[in-house]
């Protein structure tokens, strides 16, 4: 996950078919509800919203490494799952048992946050993902295995697959079938949830990469693909691959998410923007709305009751003076104490 800090200009509309895009300016419905400081040490990848049980979860790492519980509604802290060197969280509603992508990997009594027991796993555990249709919670991993799958149930192991690429953001559409972006590779991996095998790769194209975020409507079977290299937001068709299109987004994503009411798609992206593509039909498509947020925001997770999105950023100081990491990324200056926020956005 690599943070990007380009500007975007906001108020765009742009369709998306097969054929050319056509861009002009309109504003849009969504913005910045309110900016939430809750402070803590440490860093932070993604956010969880558990809108059953009205609780948002936030993964830190660092020498005080856990998970935060607040409140979804009012963003009081609710309780910690301490010792959980974490990069996101899910709940099972049905068996009301949350899980981090840790290693080990942390299990909770999510009524009462009472840790129920650690589940050792191979890998690098960082992207997660729970299907309620199936009761199975996927950790992805860039390393191999790629993919280990835990019974939500009772926290047992159900097996472990690969899928031929480093794994980003993941989805399911309740179907049996698990989807899962390929970072390295710039495709997305179809995979057979009952026999854990992988039956399809979907390539982006020979031009488009680093996909890191990923959302799905399952009704008119539509992926949405979103990418780094461009900067774009590609659309499949979920059964063949086939795309219908691609729009310009912000740069830096790391996050999307679908809205089956509105039929809109968020992506956000760490350049501080939040790029709303509204599905005007199943295969055309147009950018509603750029929201400004906060540098660095570049997840995000959507409470169903409210419709809002939340998003999590911190603010840093000035760069050392080797700026340039021997990778070439940019280095970041050290997090200002008491500055990491929640992000609330709305209509």
């Amino acid at each position: 996950m690599r943070p990007f800090f380009l500007a975007l200009a906001s108020g765009l509309v742009v369709s998306a078919t097969a054929s050319s895009p056509k861009v002009q300016p309109q504003d849009g419905p969504y913005h910045v509800i309110k900016v939430t400081k809750v402070g803590g040490d440490g860093g932070f990848d993604y956010v969880y919203a558990d809108s059953a049980g009205r609780t948002l979860y936030v993964a830190r790492g660092g020498q005080n490494s856990r998970v935060n519980a607040f409140d979804l509604d009012t963003l009081a802290e609710k309780g910690v799952i301490a010792k959980t060197n974490a990069r996101g969280a899910v709940v099972d509603t049905k068996s009301h048992h949350g899980f981090a992508s840790s290693k080990p990997v942390a299990m909770w009594d999510s009524k009462t946050l009472a840790p129920i027991k650690t589940i050792d796993v191979e890998g690098r555990p960082d992207g997660i993902l729970e299907d309620a249709a199936s009761g199975k919670v996927f950790i992805l991993s860039h390393s191999e295995p790629n993919v280990t799958v835990i019974n939500a149930k009772d926290g047992t192991i159900i097996g472990t697959l690969n899928v031929g690429g480093a794994p980003e953001q993941s989805a399911v559409d309740g179907k049996g079938h698990l989807f899962v972006d390929l970072e390295d590779k710039g495709a997305v991996a179809v995979v057979d949830i009952k026999s854990l095998k992988v039956t399809n790769t979907f390539s982006l194209g020979e031009k488009i990469g680093t996909n890191a975020g990923l959302a799905l409507d399952v009704k008119n079977h539509v992926l949405f693909v979103a990418c780094r290299q461009p900067a774009v937001m590609v659309m499949l068709d979920s059964n063949t691959g086939k795309i219908l299109g691609n729009l310009p987004i912000g740069a830096g994503c790391d996050g999307a998410l679908f809205n089956p009411k509105t039929r809109e798609v968020f992506s956000s992206q760490g350049d501080g923007t939040l790029t709303i593509i509204k599905e005007t039909s199943p295969t055309t498509f147009e950018i509603l709305q750029t929201v400004k947020t906060m540098q660095g925001a570049k997840t995000l997770t959507f409470d169903e009751k409210t419709g809002k999105i939340f998003l999590i950023a911190a603010e840093y100081g000035a760069p050392p003076s080797d700026s340039i990491s021997a990778s070439g990324r940019p280095r970041r200056g050290p997090m200002v104490p008491g500055s990491f926020s929640i992000i609330e956005v709305g209509k």
